[in-house]
């Protein structure tokens, strides 16, 4: 590694052989990842390796890590692979105040956020935090700040699979279903490749464009995603249905689970009569408008049943039923299964 002075303004040449520029001193962060059980590795490893790009673009070691977990013993991904790290949330503790205080702390997490629930963890995050630490989650990761107390009234991003369930569990917080959010000094990021996203945001506040593309040409990515852009395909895409009209119905719907619209409201909104409506969704869906309706918002239910501890009642309510023995019997209908059955199946699978 070449090391050079203070007041020194050099260019660098990367092993691809394009020069990178160096700002007039050396950029030098730390980071820390904190690794929680059935962690997202994809999350993880796109928000690595953009580290590990960026200095190896740079010719020297701009970007340092180190991994943690609780209690500093390997830790296992939800893909099954397990990862040794180097600390523990004791060693964190000790080096907060020390010259090994990180720049930033990672919070990685993935599939049973919701059961990881540990005051320690929290306390250390708000710890971090109050002594000018950034703070990030990665994928579920806004769970785990939000229990610690770090999203009330801040803009967040979660998995948009994760999101119904959050939405109830901390409605203090400003969630949105964008790739990632910087709000402050914390950081939240949906996770999957959104991880590249965020993390060259973040590298570009370091360095110049020319770094960014030089790693994305190594990543093998045609461009930097923006924080807003949308996290799942499109419906075009995801439904096969190329009818705006019926798209725009169904925005309309998904926008609006917990306080159903009306046959008779969603026609006057799409400037269609009711019977346009039911002959479009049978041509296209193969189903009336009610009877998606009420899938969609069962759905919804599902993922709340399986990702938050709300009560069935409280489901059924964020759903848009009136009662929750209507809830119970559409439920089953679809499912084949009560919403109590769902609720115990997910809790054995998690023991």
């Amino acid at each position: 590694m070449q090391q050079l002075g203070e007041n020194s303004h050099k260019s660098d040449t990367s092993p691809t052989g394009q020069t990178l520029r160096s700002d007039l001193s050396l950029v030098d962060r730390s980071f820390v990842f904190f690794l929680v059980p059935d962690f997202s590795m994809i999350a993880f490893a796109t928000a690595i390796e953009s580290l590990r790009l960026a200095n190896r673009m740079l010719g020297y070691q701009s970007y340092r890590w180190r991994l943690a977990t609780l209690d500093g013993e390997p830790v296992c991904a939800s893909n099954g692979v397990v990862v040794s790290v180097n600390t523990s949330l004791a060693d964190e503790r000790k080096m907060l105040g020390g010259k090994d205080r990180p720049s930033m702390v990672f919070v990685c997490s993935g599939v049973n956020v919701e059961k990881f629930n540990n005051k320690s963890v929290e306390a250390w995050i708000r710890e971090e935090h109050n002594r000018g630490v950034s703070i990030a989650g990665l994928c579920t990761g806004a769970h785990i700040l939000a229990m610690a107390g770090l999203l009330a009234g801040r803009r967040c991003a979660i998995h948009w699979e994760n999101l119904p369930g959050f939405q109830e569990a901390f409605p203090k917080a400003d969630v949105y279903a964008d790739l990632f959010e910087v709000d402050g000094n914390v950081y939240t990021c949906a996770g999957g490749t959104a991880a590249l996203d965020m993390m060259l945001s973040l590298i570009a506040e370091d360095h110049d464009d020319n770094l960014i593309n030089a790693i994305c040409e190594q990543a093998l990515t045609d461009r930097v995603r923006g924080p807003h852009d949308r996290q799942r395909l499109p419906l075009r895409a995801r439904l096969g249905v190329q009818n705006a009209r019926i798209l725009s119905i169904i925005e309309m719907m998904e926008a609006n689970l917990s306080e159903p619209l009306t046959l008779i409201e969603i026609a006057d909104h799409a400037g269609l009569s009711r019977r346009q409506i039911e002959r479009l969704f049978r041509q296209h869906m193969g189903r009336s408008p009610a009877r998606y309706y009420l899938e969609i918002r069962l759905d919804r239910a599902r993922h709340l049943l399986l990702q938050s501890a709300l009560p069935v009642v409280e489901v059924a309510v964020a759903c848009g039923f009136v009662s929750a023995s209507h809830f119970s019997k559409c439920y089953r209908e679809l499912y084949g299964r009560s919403p109590q059955q769902e609720r115990a199946e997910r809790l054995v699978d998690g023991d």
